[in-house]
């Protein structure tokens, strides 16, 4: 094979190399993704469409960067130039060398960044590129998502979203976010992104329909008190998410909030828990009413002015982190954790407050702390079920390994859900008695705005209430003044 002088000098060489090699290790890599698709790891992803790419890139741009140097270091050995710019000839056997392996290497290459970059596009849009690429960092919002309803969303539908706007800027976001992750930049925990999400408009509501969320939702909850019997005690509920007949549409309701008429501004700090004023505009009349926190006098520091939309409510639809309570109760309700075993709720409850350094040292000592509990304190218990405690056990660490992530210091009371008002401040930031407008209208706080509760109390001597009658709440324990203060602020201290 007969090549034109310019060709050889080292930098051309070393590209020709460096690219051939490259483009050898892609196809190989390639081929292997395809034999053994679901047994290479994520990792394979990432040298196949991003790390080898470059290299063969360099490489190409080595070859003419050489080639050009050569022949001006030949030029200039000549006295007379009588050539000013490269003429083809295919007469000249070496130069149609040239010219084939040109178009030849030019319409593979070009076939090859078709495909790759087809594939890169899809790999870097998928959710195992999302979640597992930088694992540690990452791990606990993919280990909530796949436990979430959206488990079959894919992250970018929801992160990113339609269009080229917002597709190149979730790029560049993720440019400082991979530099954050090489130089160990990152806070713990990870902030939540509320401000760089779409609007829900754009989002959320491509799948949910708002103007068709009409029915009320009827609701059981399951508790067990952390009693030596591990007493159930059940709540039903009838969430009024929309008006009692569908024919009234959105006027009435929880998601009223997000009538296509109505429009709610508010201002508050940048985590969205400390509000000040709420603006009602309605947009068929165009009455405005203003309400005021009549608590605070003061503006808080950084504060913003945001439209109220379905995340202000829903702020953790796939990366929902369970406090203790919630998911040892759904263990218990489940049967995974026996409702036999004396004590459990309570003790679970007591270990589950402790901090850990690593979700391994967390695993070791509740295996150990349980086990010796119950060795010591109810030998007989153990003895007669010898099943019951480790599968317990097992729960136990399930639980936690799914909502509470050490390394990260992510859990449930460093990501809050806003959906509801016991563990968390949620409806309470709004519907607390204390927004009125000037012209004397308050924000109620009245609990059956929202819901009524048609059955309450320990299984087996439940209270119901009549066809269009409400309960008044009964707490599990003797407590008469549950009225003044709201739920979070008690069990916001119990774990």
């Amino acid at each position: 094979m007969k090549l034109p002088k310019s060709f050889y000098s080292w930098t051309t060489i070393s590209g020709a190399v460096l690219a051939s090699v490259s483009f050898l290790l892609i196809v190989f890599t390639l081929a292997i993704t395809f034999i053994f698709p679901t047994d290479v790891g994520n990792y394979l992803g990432l040298f196949t469409f991003i790390i080898l790419p470059v290299f063969l890139i360099i490489g190409l741009i080595l070859i003419p960067i050489g080639t050009v140097r050569k022949m001006k270091r030949d030029k200039s050995k000549e006295v007379h130039r009588e050539v000013k710019f490269p003429i083809v000839n295919l007469n000249d056997a070496s130069q149609r060398m040239v010219v084939a392996i040109f178009v030849i290497g030019t319409a593979i290459f070009l076939l090859f960044t078709a495909l790759g970059s087809y594939e890169v596009f899809h790999y870097t849009e998928s959710n195992e590129f999302c979640g597992t690429l930088c694992h540690s960092v990452m791990e606990p919002e993919y280990v909530t998502y796949h436990n979430s309803a959206h488990a079959r969303v894919s992250c970018v539908e929801c992160h990113v979203g339609t269009g080229v706007n917002w597709y190149v800027k979730s790029k560049l976001s993720g440019m400082y976010q991979v530099y954050s992750v090489i130089a160990k930049a990152y806070p713990t925990p990870i902030e939540t992104p509320i401000h760089n999400l779409r609007p829900a408009q754009e989002t959320c509501e491509k799948c949910h329909w708002p103007q068709k969320f009409y029915d009320p939702k009827f609701v059981t909850k399951k508790h067990f008190l952390s009693d030596e019997e591990n007493t159930e005690w059940n709540i039903q509920l009838l969430m009024k998410t929309g008006p009692e007949h569908s024919a009234l549409g959105q006027s009435e309701g929880i998601h009223w909030h997000i009538n296509p008429d109505v429009k709610i501004d508010y201002v508050s700090n940048w985590k969205r828990d400390s509000i000040t004023e709420v603006k009602y505009t309605n947009l068929s009349t165009g009455k405005v009413r203003v309400f005021k926190n009549n608590l605070i006098t003061d503006s808080i520091q950084s504060s913003e002015t945001r439209t109220m939309d379905c995340l202000d409510c829903h702020n953790r639809p796939s990366h929902d982190y369970l406090s203790p309570a919630i998911f040892i109760d759904a263990a218990i309700a489940s049967g995974e954790i026996s409702l036999d075993i004396p004590e459990i709720k309570s003790y679970i409850m007591g270990i589950l407050v402790e901090e850990f350094p690593t979700t391994d040292s967390a695993m070791n000592y509740i295996s150990n702390k349980v086990n010796k509990y119950y060795d010591e304190n109810y030998e007989d218990f153990v003895i007669a079920n010898p099943e019951v405690i480790p599968k317990a056990i097992e729960a136990i660490q399930t639980g936690y390994k799914n909502n509470i992530f050490p390394t990260m210091k992510a859990d449930w009371s460093q990501y809050p859900n806003y959906m509801g008002h016991v563990e968390t401040l949620g409806c309470i930031r709004c519907h607390n008695d204390n927004f009125i407008s000037d012209d004397g209208h308050v924000i109620s706080r009245d609990c059956t705005v929202c819901h009524s509760i048609k059955a309450q109390g320990p299984a087996g001597d439940m209270e119901y209430a009549n066809a269009d009658s409400s309960l008044v709440f009964n707490h599990p324990f003797e407590m008469d003044d549950w009225k003044e203060m709201t739920c979070f602020e008690c069990h916001k201290e119990l774990y």
